[in-house]
């Protein structure tokens, strides 16, 4: 007597289903996106951020503090705020990448839908990124925080800036261009407006007849200012 185990025609490893097959990988290894997809796993809550960096610090200077490894403590705890940078500048660069084919396919829009679909993607793509270029800032400014408590001293990066561009407010951003047309101002109010003409010749080129009939070829109902190139010598203003 033969059982359907002993069977030649049962199969010990059945093929799993498309069902089957996605339910264990989302048992193994949880929900993830893939690359053509949009992540929509939430971010790190802050509270857990600040737990996370505030024990990957204690934890160091607990084991390492009152032993021979205690000379490298602040050199390790300043790699720990430069990895999160990194990760940042890491970010930021894909950031721009992302910038850069949204631009190219705003060009290349010619109504069909892949084209749309493919612009969609890369716009909540570059939204993913600004928000995990947030989540690693706050990690880095966190660890900074953290490491002036345990060594006393303030963390500074190697190179480049220490930049926290959820910060950058739209206040923020109104007081900077502000300042900057305030500062423009005051620089070129000695400044003639209008399209300049430029002479150049000798120090003796003084003629005004050949600069005269130039502005008045060149003005037309607009506001011309000349300026000759000979040393300090201005040739004519006019507006």
């Amino acid at each position: 007597m033969t059982t359907q185990f002993h069977s030649e025609d049962f199969d010990r490893n059945p093929a799993l289903s498309q069902t089957a097959w996605a339910l264990q990988e989302l048992q193994l290894y949880g929900t993830r996106a893939f690359q053509d997809e949009v992540d929509l796993r939430p971010m790190p809550e802050p509270e857990r951020l600040i737990d996370a960096v505030s024990d990957i610090f204690d934890a160091l200077a607990a084991t390492l503090g009152d032993t021979r490894m205690e000379p490298d403590l602040e050199e390790l705890l300043w790699g720990q705020v430069n990895l999160f940078h990194r990760a940042a500048a890491r970010t930021e660069r894909l950031l721009d990448d992302n910038e850069v084919a949204q631009h190219r396919l705003q060009r290349e829009q010619d109504g069909s839908e892949v084209k749309s679909t493919e612009l969609e993607r890369l716009t909540a793509e570059g939204t993913s990124l600004v928000e995990r270029r947030h989540c690693l800032e706050a990690f880095r400014d966190r660890s900074a925080e953290a490491f002036e408590l345990h060594t006393g001293s303030t963390w500074r990066p190697r190179s480049g800036s220490m930049v926290n561009h959820k910060h950058l407010t739209a206040a923020l951003i109104d007081s900077r261009d502000f300042l900057s047309a305030k500062r423009r101002s005051e620089t070129e109010v000695m400044l003639p407006q209008g399209t300049k003409i430029a002479l150049t010749g000798g120090t003796e080129f003084n003629d005004h007849r050949l600069g005269s009939r130039l502005i008045d070829r060149q003005s037309q109902n607009k506001t011309v200012a000349a300026r000759a190139t000979a040393e300090r010598k201005v040739f004519a203003h006019r507006s």
